[in-house]
């Protein structure tokens, strides 16, 4: 095929590129939407979604999360909200709530058993990440968090396609096949056009609580190898801290102190929201 088969006829507009965002509904003011995305699972992504959604949240915003791994969350038991289930106000869902105030929609919270799994194609999985954007009663939110699924498949394309994704931060462990495949994620934030706000390392290290020394239990770090490459920023690297994940395990992820996390809340707030 030739290349004027692809293009408008001389004199002619290019036709518009379709849009595919899903508008939200009447009953929702979503300022601004920040995707947590990792290339592969298991390297922290809903730890990381969980941490920064609390932080900001104490720092006096209003802040939501839509759990959009779909068939893998987490996020309710992290907050303690796993007994909860999401109930209608005016044909929408409504959040469930945190102790301090977070709303959180997530598929586990429509099972009548959390343990059930959810063994849906992706036509339909992004069908329900959808609904979660245009049909919950969000209310008032300064900053949604949408927590991903690993890779670079149907719901992270439905996500960047589907809602106004102001930025994304991305997941990675120091393993270099992990940092090998963050990589992708990067670059498929690039090939949607989407701001990549920086890099959070999870299990970067162990500080020793003897001698202070951190150890490299993961083997070396590369991602400042990484960042420079890309021409992005580390926002953290975060410790391996048995406390976390206990908090985590117990449901407090709220009463967690991550001081190591300042420099992701502050790329994720800087001054574009009042408080």
């Amino acid at each position: 095929m030739s290349d004027t088969c692809n293009s408008a006829p001389q004199g002619m507009p290019e036709p518009p590129k379709p849009n595919f965002q899903v508008p939200s509904n009447e009953n929702s003011n979503i300022c601004h939407v920040i995707a947590i995305m990792s290339g592969k699972g298991g390297v922290g992504k809903s730890l990381m979604t969980s941490l920064l959604a609390s932080r900001v949240s104490e720092a006096g915003y209003r802040v939501g999360i839509l759990d959009a791994d779909i068939t893998g969350p987490s996020i309710p038991k992290a907050f303690g909200v796993d007994g909860q289930s999401l109930h209608s106000r005016e044909n929408l869902m409504v959040p469930a709530e945190t102790k301090s105030g977070i709303k959180i929609v997530s598929s586990n919270l429509l099972l009548d058993d959390d343990t059930e799994p959810l063994i849906w194609r992706g036509p339909m999985i992004a069908s329900v990440v959808k609904q979660f954007w245009s049909d919950v009663y969000w209310g008032d939110v300064d900053y949604l968090f949408v927590d991903m699924p690993p890779g670079t498949g149907d719901v992270p394309l439905t996500v960047f396609q589907s809602l106004p994704v102001e930025g994304i931060v991305v997941v990675t462990s120091p393993q270099e096949l992990v940092s090998m495949i963050v990589e992708k994620a990067v670059n498929m934030a690039r090939q949607m056009n989407v701001p990549i706000l920086g890099l959070v390392e999870n299990l970067s290290y162990y500080e020793c609580p003897d001698c202070g020394k951190a150890h490299s239990i993961f083997g070396e770090s590369h991602i400042d190898e990484i960042a420079k490459t890309y021409g992005v920023k580390v926002l953290a690297k975060a410790p391996i801290d048995a406390n976390i994940a206990a908090a985590v395990d117990a449901g407090k992820v709220e009463t967690l102190t991550v001081p190591w996390l300042d420099g992701a809340v502050a790329a994720v707030t800087g001054d574009k929201t009042e408080k």
